[in-house]
């Protein structure tokens, strides 16, 4: 064994171990990096750390077998020849110990960076690790009013909760056009949905207006669980409705723990106007507007609401 390790040194082949090592664990970590930022898929990254640990038994083999010689590859010389039972005994021990450490390498690796298979994704159990956890989308909430004209105040419960979350530096919320393609009528999958638009939560719901009483239904949805994290059912005058839209910006708040200012909490508590009919007819201005602008928006996949005529 001594005379092993002595030839070992003599052909160089710590130093070939070493410099594979090295160049193996740089390539992993600059893919590990790289290839995320392009969207590639995990199973890519755990190819490649397979083919490099494969590749370890035959370097140290042929690092054995040849030696670099006045600029020129040739076999190293051995005593007894190349193909004497000694020499194969130690090629067979220098594949197998290579085999071994690639095997023990790897399994460290493996365990110290968790892959994220499709399985576990498909589970939720990690669920986009770039997603913040303070984020949401207010997806387009359902018509339940016998008129069904009213949907253009529909969108306007929707839009106020979206824009009071907005005020909060501390959430991440997703934008009106962005959200329109989940329209209801369309089938939902609230954790696809999540993912498309890069967010952790969902806030959905229903409203039905009435004369002038106003009836809103809201549960906020943790996508990567699929789990209910609150819900709450509004039954209020028509008046109320600015209250109703801050009481659910508040509790959506304190339910996602975000930091939230005294500035923007009196910007959120801020009632728009005390006239209901102005405002009602600011949201059929605003619906005819928006209208316009979805229809040249690609991203827009459902036809928007239309307005009623007066």
């Amino acid at each position: 064994m001594k005379t092993f390790f002595e030839e070992l040194k003599k052909r160089r082949v710590y130093r070939v171990a070493i410099a594979y090592a090295v160049a193996a664990s740089a390539i992993v970590q600059v893919a590990g990096t790289a290839l995320p930022a392009f969207h590639v898929r995990d199973w890519v990254q755990q190819v490649l750390l397979v083919l490099l640990a494969l590749g370890f038994p035959p370097a140290l083999v042929l690092s054995w077998v040849f030696e670099v010689k006045d600029g020129a590859i040739r076999r190293t010389p051995t005593r007894g020849g190349s193909r004497s039972p000694a020499n194969r005994r130690r090629l067979w021990i220098l594949g197998l110990a290579g085999l071994a450490s690639a095997a023990i390498i790897s399994a460290g690796y493996w365990a110290w960076h968790p892959w994220r298979s499709d399985e576990m994704h498909s589970s939720g159990a990690d669920f986009g690790r770039s997603i913040p956890e303070k984020s949401i989308a207010v997806l387009p909430f359902e018509n339940l009013s016998a008129e069904k004209e009213n949907a253009y105040f529909i969108d306007g419960v929707q839009d106020e909760i979206r824009n009071d979350l907005s005020k909060i530096a501390d959430l991440k919320v997703i934008s009106r056009t962005s959200v329109l393609q989940y329209r209801t009528g369309v089938t939902r999958n609230l954790r696809e949905i999540a993912q498309q638009l890069g967010v952790a939560h969902v806030l959905e719901g229903t409203v039905q207006r009435n004369g002038n009483h106003v009836r809103v239904n809201v549960q906020l949805i943790d996508a990567r669980t699929d789990s209910q994290m609150w819900a709450e059912r509004y039954d209020r005058d028509l008046a109320d409705v600015f209250q109703i839209q801050t009481e659910i910006a508040q509790n959506i708040v304190g339910q996602l723990k975000a930091q939230l200012s005294p500035q923007e909490k009196a910007e959120m508590e801020a009632r728009p106007t005390r006239d209901l009919a102005a405002y009602d007819l600011y949201l059929q201005a605003k619906d005819i507007v928006n209208s316009y602008l979805d229809a040249e928006d690609p991203r827009t996949l459902a036809p928007p609401s239309s307005a009623p005529s007066r």
